[in-house]
């Protein structure tokens, strides 16, 4: 989710992009509360959303890295973590001080234990069922884990002196997120399918764990590679943009014809991969200088995307309290009206984010950054 932009030029078909993914995710968890019924329908798939920041993180933080790369041979890692830091951290400590010191805010009761939250470690072993609170954390979880280990790994390739196989290697981590959760569904899944417990299970084994959706990630990590390195693949992708669009909303398609159920063998085995794939390729048409992704500029996507991010960690408290208190004043939660304030309310206060926290933060990242300078 947090993620700067891919070069001083701002993209604005990935602007696009992430709005739509924090809209799907609105959509997708806007059906825990109460809601008009056509959210349903909407929602079903808005687990994409996250998919879709996977490939947009992993294609924006490795260009970062692979230009750092080409241009100083190496990367410096105090810089790097550094503007991870003052991005991540203080929006995301805030949240969590909501969610442990004021009770009201959660949207559910029990949370998992601080020190998982703290550490990046709660998607592993997660019980969504009994520990559901800023259960969404699970996937900053995993982008941190990615922002940790790849710049060291790419560090470590440079000097082995097989940067060159890096595409090769996303490639093998996507294997190996899907071979992982053919393995899960026979040894984990399969033995609980028709149990209480087969939910839970679902989501600890397969949904939630690093190594079974690393996939978005690497689908992200290679484009960003090809675009970088490879002058074929940068002109097929800036020659055919509206095509590759068209590419992409069908595999889309079929992604989400395989993933109608959710829990499928199929849609769990291979549904992940398809999806990432699917997004990856529009990913590419937003990025393509003759895609109309690329060509349209919105004010709206472009303050969405940029609020994308503290959306994306207070929206669950938002929406619980804002339903609480229409419900206080005898109003009606579960239409059509009750949706639009709590979008707004979301909205509202993203931009509270925006001023109290993530401007202060990125005032002091410059500082901080231009004192390492000097010195």
């Amino acid at each position: 989710m947090p993620a700067d932009h891919y070069s001083s030029e701002r993209l604005y078909g990935l602007d696009h992009l992430r709005a739509l993914a924090i809209l799907l995710v609105l959509m997708y968890h806007y059906r825990a509360f109460e809601h008009p019924g056509w959210i349903d329908a909407i929602g079903k798939f808005g687990w994409t959303g996250v998919d879709l920041f996977f490939v947009l993180s992993g294609f924006l933080i490795s260009g970062q890295l692979f230009k750092e790369i080409e241009k100083n041979g190496s990367i410096s890692l105090k810089t790097f973590f550094t503007k991870r830091f003052f991005r991540i951290i203080p929006p995301y400590f805030f949240t969590l001080a909501l969610y442990f010191l004021f009770p009201f805010f959660r949207e559910r009761e029990a949370l998992s234990s601080l020190w998982k939250f703290i550490t990046f470690t709660q998607n592993y072993g997660l019980d969504v069922i009994n520990r559901g609170t800023f259960s969404h954390a699970w996937s900053l979880c995993i982008e941190e884990q990615f922002y940790l280990f790849l710049p060291l790994m790419l560090l470590a390739a440079v000097k082995a002196r097989v940067f060159r196989y890096t595409a090769f290697f996303a490639a093998f981590l996507i294997v190996f997120s899907l071979t992982a959760r053919l393995i899960i569904w026979k040894d984990v899944i399969v033995p609980v399918l028709d149990t209480e417990d087969f939910w839970k299970v679902w989501y600890m084994n397969m949904y939630y764990p690093t190594h079974t959706r690393l996939d978005g990630l690497a689908v992200g990590v290679t484009v960003s590679y090809l675009m970088q390195y490879s002058l074929r693949f940068k002109n097929i992708v800036h020659h055919h943009g509206n095509t590759l669009f068209i590419l992409g909303i069908v595999l889309l398609g079929i992604s989400f014809w395989i993933c109608n159920d959710q829990v499928s063998e199929e849609a769990s085995i291979f549904g992940f991969t398809f999806v990432a794939v699917s997004y990856g390729i529009i990913l590419m048409s937003s990025i393509s200088g003759s895609s109309f992704l690329f060509r349209s500029k919105s004010y709206v996507t472009a303050q969405i995307a940029g609020l994308s991010y503290a959306i994306y960690l207070s929206h669950k408290g938002i929406i619980h309290m804002i339903q609480y208190a229409l419900g206080q004043l005898g109003m009606e939660v579960s239409g059509n009206v009750s949706l639009l304030i709590c979008l707004a309310g979301c909205i509202t206060g993203g931009l509270l984010y925006r001023v109290m926290i993530e401007n202060p933060s990125s005032k002091l990242k410059y500082r901080f950054l231009n004192r390492k300078i000097d010195h």
